[in-house]
């Protein structure tokens, strides 16, 4: 696939998000790659992964657990909530910014999606609904178990422990965090209106589902500066079997909580063709960054022309930095992308991870 943006993209222009000067509105999207070590540290080759896609507006970093509880969903996830896996995210964060980029680090907890098998804990989440998939266990394939509701002490200890791992991440020299609000986690069930069937003051109406959330942004946003916190949702996203009747209303409760702190951006994971996404775009005023999350990868023309008529601040992609560490070259030239390996996404080890080769290696490579 090629496709050429041209000198006068919307997209290749300098944006500030927050506190952030980025030099251009291409993120690269969280990913989960299933490469940490078994204690949630980073492995050895991540700081080469990221530092290779410093060309990136802004790195999102994959999903990123906030104490151990909140990982288990998928093998060899990472973690920031020990000593060990700060100094890990202290060298990825020295990489990045020595090749010139800015990163955040997206936090997760992610509830009824784990798996005990992997986490070595109960899974739980707002209710005792559970998700209709299959997790990868170390001895195959197993549906999840019914989760146990959260009390309201242990919702606490949960926001908690994201502003800890905000400030372990900060710290660490990170510029930022993003709050992972979307795609069937923790933070998202709470705010469906199906899978939460809580009748406390963490559900019921569009205002108590979405105060969970609401509580890790303010909390997070008290600890390192609204500027350096993003978040991110994804109105009828039914990944993780979520589902919503209504996709609008607790999210546009959410938005006017939050809408005062100033936070750095909100990062929806949404088709702009959705009847969810023109109401909600019309309420936040923020930044906006866009992941349409299409099967057939990331439709630049339609998120140029988007960002060209200022309906989005920036555009998060995923599969093409994957496989592209110098995209945003090659979008500036016009030159082929290199396709993604899927049977690479999640294997260990540095093959599709570390070995997607640029241009000038490829040039280096034919002429050798």
């Amino acid at each position: 696939m090629t496709f050429s943006l041209g000198e006068q993209s919307a997209l290749l222009t300098p944006v500030t998000v927050g506190g952030v000067e980025l030099d251009n509105r291409i993120f690269m999207a969280p990913l989960t790659r299933s490469r940490a070590d078994a204690d949630g540290t980073p492995s050895s080759l991540a700081a080469e992964y990221y530092s290779q896609r410093a060309g990136a507006g802004l790195i999102i970093s994959e999903a990123t657990a906030v104490c151990e509880q909140a990982n288990g969903a998928y093998l060899n996830t990472p973690g920031l909530y020990t000593d060990r896996q700060q100094d890990k995210w202290s060298e990825i964060a020295s990489a990045v910014h020595r090749a010139g980029g800015k990163m955040f680090v997206q936090l997760w907890h992610v509830g009824r999606m784990a798996h005990p098998e992997i986490s070595g804990f109960e899974n739980v989440g707002p209710s005792p609904v559970a998700a209709e998939v299959q997790a990868h266990t170390p001895t195959g394939k197993k549906p999840l178990p019914v989760p146990r509701a959260l009390t309201t002490g242990e919702i606490a200890e949960i926001v908690g422990q994201f502003r800890t791992a905000a400030r372990r991440a900060v710290d660490a020299g990170m510029d930022g965090v993003e709050i992972h609000s979307a795609n069937g986690y923790l933070l998202h069930e709470f705010l469906s209106d199906v899978v939460n069937q809580r009748t406390d003051g963490y559900g019921g109406s569009p205002r108590n589902r979405a105060r969970l959330t609401a509580e890790v942004v303010e909390a997070v946003a008290a600890e390192i500066g609204p500027d350096r916190v993003g978040l991110r949702i994804s109105p009828a996203n039914q990944a993780g079997d979520m589902h919503e009747d209504d996709p609008v209303s607790t999210y546009e409760a959410l938005l006017c909580r939050i809408d005062s702190l100033g936070i750095a951006y909100l990062h929806m994971v949404l088709d702009p063709s959705h009847p969810a996404f023109a109401p909600l775009r019309t309420q936040w005023q923020g930044s906006l960054v866009l992941n349409t999350r299409r099967p057939s990868g990331a439709d630049f023309a339609l998120l140029e022309s988007l960002a060209d008529w200022g309906v989005i601040s920036a555009a998060a992609v995923g599969r093409a930095f994957l496989a592209n560490p110098d995209l945003i070259e090659r979008l500036k030239s016009g030159a082929a992308l290199n396709e993604p390996d899927p049977t690479t996404f999640y294997a260990p080890g540095p093959v599709g991870y570390i070995d997607y080769p640029t241009l000038d290696e490829l040039v280096t490579a034919r002429s050798a």
